[in-house]
């Protein structure tokens, strides 16, 4: 006889008297099993227990092969910036289509305020709706208004000038809802996973500007008809756009992705988990030479003792949990994940905010008498570039603090009136070569795309994993808020010109 099967066990209190006479009791629990398992630690070797957990077996981390899902993340990052990027980028074709009007500055402050009102909504959805839903959507909500003003607008020319002023500026704003609730979506999606993949998605923004810049300036030098050569580019736009969507698509039920958002959000198998589970207890009390058979239990939970084995099975209470939390446990959420990344919200911030006084609507009314309508697409061109190049600088492996990133936010000011002075004054600026621009754009590129970038990879690092994904919609809030911010101090500084010019003109009538 075994040594197991010679030493004598004294009886656990749930055994009946014929149990004690047979073999093997094994109890099945599948709920509070630690519990159980610290008091048979305690006292099994007075007991003479024989406890035995199940083993764990922890799912392999997959590998991303090829690095197939870097690529299909840094082409999310390119398919929520490259619908709006597509309206806005073909600068030279708005201002000869609607000649006279602030067309640019109206779609910018179209997309600011709808893209601000979309973001708020994603956050109160982000615990009601699933990510890839939001995500879907957002993909739906930009393509259709980039393939109907294509057809009807630059190909079919069924609209006068004034209804496709307006067209167009719907067309903004339905681009910027879904965009935004891509945008927001995927910065929450892109905390779950590892930071290189997030270092991609802001990688993806820089490449959508430099995609439409090299597509505008190709299509204007092949093709000399404006219309076509529109036509073209918004076709180029489209099908970058579908190859996006149908990317996150393959992308989202891969491995890879699966593993870590279910890891982020408490759905995979984690060692380490105090949830509820099972956990069999081997209680050997055998008779010296007896082998007999106990009688069966009709008792609910118990099965029939046959063969010397005793096996009973413990249900898991039951756990109701709500689907949709409260307000106060929103709002308590939020604010403990503000606590710990607020410094990186307001770096972010605070390049954003640089970056928008300029970027698009002051860069977009430089001229010079020689490049006229061209130095604003190469200044577009080479700010889009440099910033790509900044956001590949940020995967360098270099741990900023929050206060720090900071800093060299700010620092980013002096670009404001470098650039005031390729504008100022009107007619004879005070940096009035086309280089100053060109250099100036080149260099607020490169730091909007590292400062833009960084705060964001680092931050999710400092946040549980299941708070990743809300983690990444305060940033996306903290963008958008910035954006409607700028845009109040645009609209607030128009209103002002244009009321000093009305007085200016009343004082000099006679």
């Amino acid at each position: 006889m075994s040594s197991i099967g010679a030493e004598r066990r004294r009886p656990t209190p749930a055994q009946t008297p014929e149990e004690r006479e047979g073999g093997v009791v094994q109890s099945y629990s599948f709920d509070s099993y630690q519990l159980e398992e610290e008091e048979i630690s305690k006292d099994a070797p007075e007991r003479g227990v024989l406890a035995l957990s199940e083993p764990d077996f922890e799912e392999p981390i997959p590998d991303d092969r090829y690095h197939g899902i870097y690529f299909a993340m840094l082409l999310a990052g390119v398919g929520f910036l490259l619908p709006y990027n597509s309206f806005i980028t073909d600068v030279d074709y708005l201002h000869h289509k609607f000649e006279g009007t602030s067309i640019v500055f109206d779609m910018s402050l179209t997309y600011i305020l709808v893209a601000l009102l979309a973001v708020i909504l994603n956050n109160v959805l982000v615990e009601r709706l699933s990510m890839h839903t939001r995500i879907t959507v957002g993909y739906i909500l930009a393509l259709g208004p980039l393939v109907f003003v294509s057809v009807f607008d630059v190909w079919l020319a069924r609209f006068t000038t004034g209804q496709a002023y307006i067209i167009n500026l719907v067309s903004v704003g339905v681009v910027a809802f879904g965009c935004t609730v891509q945008q927001s979506s995927f910065y929450g999606y892109m905390g779950m996973l590892p930071k290189r993949y997030t270092q991609g998605v802001m990688t993806g923004e820089s490449t959508a500007g430099v995609i439409i810049s090299l597509s505008r300036i190709f299509t204007k030098l092949l093709i000399t008809d404006e219309r076509k050569n529109t036509l073209i580019f918004f076709l180029v736009s489209i099908s970058m756009e579908m190859l996006c969507f149908l990317l996150h698509l393959l992308v989202r039920r891969s491995r890879f992705v699966r593993y870590y958002t279910n890891h982020a959000q408490g759905k995979g198998h984690d060692p380490r988990d105090n949830g509820p589970g099972y956990r069999v207890h081997h209680d050997v009390t055998t008779e010296e030479g007896n082998g007999a058979t106990g009688p069966s239990s009709t008792e609910e939970g118990v099965e029939d003792f046959v063969g010397g084995t005793y096996v009973r099975f413990d249900a898991p209470k039951a756990k109701i949990r709500r689907s949709w939390p409260g307000v106060r446990d929103m709002i308590l959420h939020r604010y403990v994940v503000s606590r710990v990344i607020w410094a990186y919200m307001l770096s972010i911030a605070v390049t954003y905010s640089i970056t928008l006084c300029l970027f698009p609507g002051l860069e977009s009314e430089i001229r010079n008498p020689t490049l006229g309508e061209w130095l604003p697409i190469l200044i577009m061109a080479t700010f889009n570039m440099s910033d790509f190049v900044g956001k590949i600088l940020a995967a360098l492996p270099y741990d900023w603090s929050g206060g720090r990133l900071l800093f060299f936010s700010c620092l980013r000011v002096v670009f404001i009136p470098l650039f005031v002075m390729c504008v100022y004054p009107a007619g004879a600026p005070y940096l009035s070569h086309p280089a100053w621009p060109c250099l100036f754009s080149l260099l607020m590129g490169v730091t909007n795309g590292y400062f833009g970038s960084v705060p964001m990879i680092q931050a999710a690092g400092k946040v549980p994993p299941e708070q990743r994904e809300l983690a990444g919609e305060f940033f996306g809030d903290c963008l958008q808020s910035v954006s409607f911010l700028i845009s109040v101090l645009h609209v607030a500084h128009c209103v002002c010109m244009s009321s000093t010019a009305f007085l200016c003109s009343l004082q000099e009538t006679p």
